[in-house]
């Protein structure tokens, strides 16, 4: 054990941008904060998001994440002792699981030296959570590519300009990401898939090439947000309320609830537009400004 107690952040995320469903995410400057530390009595504090909701054992995901780490290492875990202060909100379609994971895996591998490559890293991020769009941003940072080849994942960074705002409409109520998959159709029409892929082709160039013109049409859907409206029907009202006060693109934040909206000024009347259009639609909730951040997570304490 190179080290007694580690202190770790990781940060929200947002997932399919609309169009590039399960194959892109973003990293958001939104963060949780965990202290892992070896020995004493094993459990689990959480302050902030999730507080009394979430389990304090073993069963609690970053503790679970920190067991396969180390598992992975071979090496056996010690009693660990984890407070978390979470500021990502639980079950809105930002990545929260997918921090917890990353958050739980950095800590580990830390504590131990990191004897686990950031690569393997990644995959058993994605063996816990099931799906890559979310973990890889929140490890990695960023706006990534990720997709399957054969048994490997390959990602692939995306430049993003850097004055780029991002604008929450975060409401009250939840969406479980089982839920949002269980409205998806199991098979689509050709024309929505085609309009799907140029879409999010234009997507990458729009923001690689910094072409924020192309942003509005660049970040429509029809492969699910169409689908899950039915479990979140403000978010239609929303995202046009967004683009009427001036977002340059609008979609719903990885199975939703949440509605993200990519900005570049008038960050206060977008934020204002899109929280009196929920009012309107009975969507109680409310407003966050941030930002992309290139960072994933990564420790930022070692004892």
């Amino acid at each position: 054990m190179k080290y007694r107690s580690v202190t770790v952040e990781a940060p929200a995320t947002t997932a399919n941008l609309g169009p590039a469903f399960d194959a892109m995410g973003v990293a958001l400057d939104i963060w949780n904060w965990l202290t892992m530390e070896a020995g004493g009595e094993s459990r689990v504090e959480v302050e902030g998001q999730g507080s009394g909701e979430l389990p304090k054992g073993r069963e609690n995901v970053v503790y679970a994440a920190a067991l396969r780490l180390f598992r992975e290492a071979g090496v056996e875990a010690p009693p660990l002792r984890i407070r978390c202060r979470n500021k990502i909100p639980l079950k809105r379609g930002l990545g929260s699981s997918s921090a917890a994971i990353v958050g739980g895996l950095v800590g580990a591998n830390a504590l131990l030296g990191n004897p686990v490559s950031q690569e393997r890293m990644l995959a058993l991020a994605v063996e816990m959570e099931g799906h890559p769009d979310n973990v890889t941003p929140a490890l990695l940072g960023g706006a990534q590519i990720v997709v399957t080849d054969g048994n490997k994942l390959v990602t692939s960074p995306v430049r993003m300009p850097t004055d780029l705002k991002v604008v929450l409409y975060v409401p009250n109520g939840t969406i479980s990401t089982a839920e949002a998959r269980k409205a998806l159709p199991k098979q689509v029409s050709r024309e929505d898939a085609v309009f799907n892929l140029g879409r999010a082709a234009l997507l990458v160039n729009a923001l690689a090439s910094d072409r924020p013109q192309d942003l509005r049409a660049a970040t429509e859907d029809r492969l699910h947000q169409p689908y899950r409206e039915h479990l979140f029907p403000a978010m239609k009202v929303i995202i046009r309320d967004a683009l009427k006060a001036g977002a340059l693109g609008a979609f719903v934040s990885g199975s939703g609830p949440t509605v993200l909206a990519l900005a570049r000024g008038r960050e206060m009347s977008i934020a204002y537009e899109m929280a009196e259009g929920a009012r309107k639609a009975n969507a109680p909730g409310e407003t966050v400004i941030t930002r992309p951040t290139e960072k994933g997570a990564h420790i930022i304490e070692a004892a």
